[in-house]
This record gives structure tokens, C-alpha cells and sequence, in this order.
């Protein structure tokens, strides 16, 4: 399939791939492919078998921790390991998603009209 294939017509004169195909095209792409990728989802790139492997890194790492600190006290204890990222999970920039944005904003203008009704009452 071609984008050319959007403006190219049959015999007679029906254009062969319409606008809706396409889409349906795209949406059926598979997860971890470039089209997704540069729409920024990463939430496709790792299968099944990258997170068993990154999960089963990070129970290694947390049971390594405990037994090297194994009778210290709490204070002089190592960091507890951090576990590894994965896709699509913890990413910088959900917290400034539109969604975190809006709920922020939404949140500071409760407070300012709450911070006003409070001083509307005690004056």
C-alpha cells in the first residue's frame, strides 16, 4: 500500500484507497511499529517476555539488596535499587501530560476560590 494509492482511481474514476482505509490501516499497526513510535507511543515496545526479564532483574536486585544489608542499621543502609524503567510506565513527561495539567489548574482554582470565601466569611 502507497499513499499514492489515495489519490490513484480505478477505471471508473472511483479513487481506490479511501481516507477511512487508511486510517484503519494506521490503527492496525502494530504496536512497535515506526508509525506509532513517532506518534511518541512507546507503550508497545516491550512484549511479554522484556517485562518478565526486567521484573525478574529487579526481584534479583531487591533480594541482593536486603541480604548485603542484613543486620545495618536502618540509617546506614544502602539505597534501596531502583527499578528498571520500562515503557510507557513513569515517563518525565506524564507529569506534564495536558491531562496533569488540567487537573493541577483545576485543583490551584478550588484553593483560590476557597482562600476567598474564607476571607469573605471572616471579614
Amino acid at each position: 500500500m502507497r499513499l499514492a494509492d489515495l489519490h490513484a482511481q480505478d477505471r471508473e474514476g472511483r479513487v481506490r484507497l479511501t481516507w477511512r482505509e487508511l486510517l484503519v490501516y494506521v490503527r492496525q499497526l502494530p504496536p512497535g511499529s515506526r508509525t506509532h513510535l513517532a506518534a511518541g507511543q512507546t507503550d508497545g515496545l516491550w512484549g511479554l517476555s522484556e517485562h518478565l526479564l526486567a521484573l525478574a532483574i529487579d526481584e534479583l536486585r531487591a533480594g541482593n539488596w536486603q541480604r548485603s544489608n542484613e543486620g545495618v542499621k536502618r540509617g546506614q543502609q544502602s539505597k534501596r535499587p531502583v527499578p528498571i524503567p520500562r515503557p510507557g510506565t513513569g515517563r518525565a513527561s506524564d507529569k506534564h501530560s495536558p491531562e496533569r495539567v488540567a487537573k493541577r489548574a483545576a485543583a490551584r482554582e478550588r484553593a483560590r476560590a476557597r482562600r476567598a470565601s474564607l476571607q469573605r466569611t471572616t471579614s
